[in-house]
């Protein structure tokens, strides 16, 4: 990923000033122990199998990743200049960690790990995500999970 500083004007200007949403939120809850959480994970990568319809700029859908679909079935679909592949492109695990969850549960840290995960395309404004992201929570819901990680890329 490159820095803001490493970026030329205008363009380190404009991304600097690009307003950031602030959202209601809702107080922590407390959970179950971790050992008996089932956990999916949130990517912002705009992950996508090879054959899914690709991102457009701008909307706020996103992608349904099964649990056991192999890493060379999956692509990158942001195409911004100042975005670094390269650490995907060597290891899934960089923007959606499965080997590492997977890991996790086997040593009982974890409760178990969702049969779904979810990718967002990142550079989208965070309000056209909502209905989707409303969406999601219900397929989180009905998978059984009470935890969700959060993977901004």
């Amino acid at each position: 990923m490159v820095r803001l500083a490493d970026l030329d004007e205008p363009e380190r200007s404009h991304l600097g000033n690009v307003p950031c949403t602030s959202f209601d939120s809702e107080p922590w809850v407390t959970g179950p122990p971790l050992r008996e959480r089932r956990i999916a994970m949130i990517s912002t990568a705009a992950l996508q199998h090879r054959d899914d319809q690709p991102f457009l700029i701008g909307t706020g859908d996103y992608r349904v990743i099964a649990d056991d679909t192999p890493a060379n079935d999956l692509v990158m679909a942001h195409i911004s200049t100042n975005f670094d592949r390269s650490g995907f492109e060597q290891d899934l695990n960089v923007v959606l960690p499965l080997d590492r969850m997977h890991e996790m549960a086997e040593a009982g840290e974890i409760g178990s790990v969702a049969r779904f995960h979810y990718a967002f395309m990142g550079s989208t404004d965070p309000v056209q995500m909502e209905d989707a992201a409303r969406t999601m929570a219900g397929h989180l819901q009905a998978d059984g999970v009470d935890s969700c990680i959060l993977i901004p890329v």
